[in-house]
C-alpha cells in the first residue's frame, strides 16, 4: 500500500478515515470502511507445507528466475535501482516501485516471496510491499505473521477492500507463495466500465480470495472509481521501505475468449422456410433414445431427455446446439422428409428413427 508518513501519524489519522470518493454504483458497497481497525480479524490457519520453488509450466512467461533485472524497470522507464542477492529480487527502499516491460491483461501468476529477518516494526511497517495487477490493483505483501494492522491490509488483502478468508502468514524469512488468477475489467469504447476486474488468491497453497469483484484502483485513504485504460498495463511490485525479497515469478496469459459467451452460438447458421422446418418436427425413436424436434415461440428445439434444447439449422440435414457441442444429423427421403436423426454429442453417436 502507498504509505510514506510516520506509522504513528497514519494510527492518527486511520481513526479519522472517510471515504474521499464513492466505488462506483454498480460495484456493491462495503459493510465496513477501508482500513477499519475494527473489523474481524481473520482466522490464523496454519499452512501445509510446500515443495518450493514451483517450477513455471511449459507456456509460462518467466519474470524472475534469480539472474537479471531484464524483464523490470523503474516507473519512470529507467533502470531499477533493486537489487539480486542470492538469486533473489530485494527491494531497495527509496528505490520506487518497479514494473514489467511488458504489459499484461487477464492472467494467472505465480510470486515467491519473504519478508525481512529479524522482523522490525509493526501494523503497516512490517515487511510491506504489493503486488500491483495492472499497475492498480494490489494485492497486499506484509509479514502479518503475530502482527496485528487492519484486516483488509494484512498479507493477501486485496488492498483497502477484501481481507483474507484467513491468515496463513508464515514466519518472517520464510518463502511464501501468491498463486493469483485475474481477470481484468472491461470495458466499453465510451469508457463506461461493462464488467469489474476479479481475482482469485491461494495464499501458501489455502483459498484466501475467492473470485471477488474489485470495486475500482486500491488506494490508501480512498476508494477511488474505475477509469477507463488499457487492456494490458505492467505488473508492479512496491518499494515500501522494508527489504522484502521475491523469487521465482511467472505468470501464464489467459485466453480471454475462453470466457463464456453470452450471445447464442451460430456457427453456419443458415435460414429456413417455415414449410420446410415443418418437415422435421415430430418424435424419433429407437431402443432407448427418444428425441422431439418442434418450436417453441420463435425457435426450433429438440427434446433430449426431457430437456428442451435450442438448435439452429445448418445445413438441410444438420441442426446443431446452440450452447454445447451437439448436432442432429437428420436423414432425409428422395422428397426431402426425414426419416430418421443421429444425435452426435461429446464423441457419442444415438441413432433413432422416425415415429409419425
Amino acid at each position: 500500500m502507498v504509505m510514506r508518513h510516520s506509522h504513528g501519524s497514519c494510527s492518527r489519522f486511520l481513526a479519522l478515515t472517510v471515504l474521499l470518493l464513492a466505488p462506483a454504483a454498480a460495484i456493491a458497497q462495503p459493510r465496513w470502511r477501508s482500513h477499519d481497525i475494527e473489523r474481524p480479524r481473520p482466522a490464523v490457519v496454519v499452512p501445509p507445507a510446500q515443495q518450493l520453488p514451483v517450477a513455471p509450466p511449459s507456456d509460462a512467461v518467466v519474470l524472475f528466475d534469480g539472474s537479471s533485472m531484464e524483464h523490470w524497470e523503474a516507473t519512470d522507464g529507467t533502470p531499477t535501482k533493486w537489487v539480486i542477492e542470492g538469486g533473489n529480487m530485494e527491494s531497495v527502499a527509496g528505490a520506487g516501485y518497479i514494473r514489467t516491460k511488458q504489459g499484461f491483461g487477464d492472467i494467472q501468476l505465480h510470486v515467491e516471496w519473504a519478508a525481512p529477518v529479524p522482523a522490525m516494526g509493526q501494523s503497516q511497517g512490517r515487511g510491506n510491499s504489493g503486488v500491483f495487477l495492472m499497475g492498480l490493483y494490489e494485492v497486499q505483501v506484509l509479514d502479518s505473521y503475530g502482527n496485528d494492522t487492519y484486516p483488509d491490509g494484512q498479507a493477501a488483502a486485496v488492498y483497502g477492500q477484501y481481507p483474507p478468508l484467513v491468515n496463513v502468514a508464515r514466519p518472517p524469512g520464510e518463502w511464501q507463495t501468491y498463486d493469483i488468477v485475474f481477470r481484468r475489467p472491461r470495458f466499453a469504447a465510451d469508457g463506461q466500465l461493462l464488467t469489474p476486474a476479479r481475482v482469485t488468491v491461494l495464499h501458501n497453497n489455502v483459498l484466501v480470495q475467492d473470485n471477488v469483484e474489485i470495486w475500482g484502483p486500491t488506494e490508501w485513504l480512498e476508494n477511488k472509481p474505475y477509469a477507463s485504460h488499457s487492456e494490458r498495463l505492467p505488473l508492479a511490485f512496491q518499494d515500501h521501505g522494508n527489504p522484502v525479497l521475491f523469487r521465482n515469478v511467472w505468470l501464464r496469459e489467459l485466453d480471454e475468449s475462453a470466457i463464456v459467451a453470452t450471445e447464442p452460438y451460430q456457427g453456419r447458421a443458415i435460414a429456413l422456410p417455415d414449410e420446410v422446418l415443418a418437415r422435421y418436427f415430430g418424435r424419433y425413436v429407437a431402443g432407448g433414445n427418444a428425441y422431439a424436434v418442434g418450436r417453441d415461440g420463435d425457435r426450433l428445439y429438440a427434446q433430449v431427455n426431457g430437456r428442451k434444447l435450442a438448435i439452429t439449422p445448418h445445413s438441410l440435414t444438420t441442426f446443431a446446439l446452440d450452447k454445447t457441442g451437439g448436432e442432429f444429423v437428420f436423414e432425409l427421403d428422395a422428397e426431402g422428409k426425414p426419416t430418421g436423426v443421429t444425435f452426435h454429442m461429446g464423441g457419442g453417436v444415438y441413432t433413432a428413427r422416425r415415429a409419425d
